[in-house]
C-alpha cells in the first residue's frame, strides 16, 4: 500500500509544478501593472531567451526558466529646440 501511495506521489508530482508555470504574456502584463501602480513610465519589457546579452535588467523569467522579462528605462526625448520670432513687419530693422 505504502508503495502505491509513494508511487502516486511521484507521479503527480511534475503535473503540479507544471500547474504553477505562467505564460510569458501573463507575468509580463503582471509585471507592467506592478511598475504602473509604483508610478513607473517610459519603460519597455521584452521577453527575451534565457542567457540572451540584452540591455536592462532582468525582473523576471517565464515559459519554465528558458525565457527572461528585461526592463529598460527609455529615455525620455529631447526637448524640441526653441524656434526663433520672425520679425514682425511693423518693427524697423
Amino acid at each position: 500500500m505504502k508503495l502505491w501511495i509513494a508511487a502516486a506521489v511521484i507521479l503527480c508530482a511534475p503535473l503540479c509544478a507544471s500547474a504553477q508555470v505562467k505564460s510569458c504574456d501573463d507575468l509580463k502584463a503582471e509585471i507592467a501593472k506592478k511598475i504602473d501602480a509604483h508610478g513607473g513610465s517610459n519603460y519597455t519589457l521584452t521577453i527575451v531567451d534565457k542567457g540572451k546579452e540584452t540591455e536592462g535588467k532582468i525582473v523576471g523569467s517565464c515559459g519554465g526558466g528558458t525565457k527572461s522579462i528585461v526592463y529598460l528605462k527609455a529615455t525620455p526625448a529631447p526637448a524640441p529646440a526653441a524656434k526663433p520670432k520672425p520679425a514682425s513687419e511693423g518693427e524697423p530693422k
